[in-house]
């Protein structure tokens, strides 16, 4: 009688193995899916946020169909906001890191700084404060170059053109040279209020950015 409750014991014993290691395994394909999966996060405004276009036509929607066409596993989130500065994003960036855990950040901002004649000085505190964090994080980052029209002041549109690369170099990060390059002096090129690319220059857009995304051709063909 006491041979057979050990057997019964040790029957319930070997079942609690086996489904613990059932489940683990279970475990193991979500597991390798997560690692699979790395992240590009844009961070950006309305030109990012595709402003005034349909839907899934705005150049991030390129950018993803490039990766896919591609077969990378990298998959794009884009967290970009009209009417979003510098300011903004830092406060929504450390949520972000640690939610997305991105491998790339794509750093889209500063434009709207410039509009609402926020300081060159605050700009720089922002977006080099978004960089560390980025960076700290893990990611890499991909920092966009904007310019502003002249009438904003000679000394003014100077210091802001000069923002990014500067920032670039100090922060050690790649650059876009100019976000609007082959799109800014087009007006064919720009929806009604001539502020925002129109759908036809999503394109150039994207080909603005995915040539600078060069250092990172072989890092998007791998898990990370």
């Amino acid at each position: 009688m006491i041979q057979n409750i050990w057997l019964r014991f040790l029957s319930r014993k070997m079942r609690a193995i086996l489904m613990a290691t059932g489940l683990f395994c279970l475990f193991i394909p979500f597991s390798t899916q997560a690692q699979t999966n790395p992240v590009i996060l844009v961070m950006g405004d309305s030109l990012s946020a595709e402003y005034g276009l349909a839907r899934g036509a705005g150049w991030v929607k390129l950018l993803e169909d490039q990766l896919h066409k591609e077969a990378s596993p990298w998959t794009v989130f884009n967290a970009s906001i009209s009417g979003e500065t510098s300011s903004g994003g830092l406060s929504r960036l450390p949520k972000l890191l640690e939610q997305k855990k991105p491998g790339i950040v794509l750093l889209e901002l500063g434009a709207n700084d410039a509009l609402r004649g926020l300081s060159i000085q605050e700009s720089d505190k922002n977006l080099r404060k978004m960089i560390q964090l980025s960076k700290i994080s893990g990611a890499k980052v991909l920092l966009f170059g904007m310019q502003i029209p002249p009438n904003y002041g000679q000394e003014y549109t100077k210091q802001f053109q000069n923002l990014y690369p500067r920032l670039a170099r100090q922060e050690q990060v790649e650059l876009v040279p100019f976000f609007l390059k082959n799109v800014a002096s087009d007006i064919n090129l720009f929806q009604s209020d001539r502020m925002h690319p129109n759908e036809k220059a999503q394109a150039i857009l994207f080909k603005n950015v995915w040539g600078a995304m060069a250092p990172y051709q072989t890092l998007l063909k791998s898990n990370r």
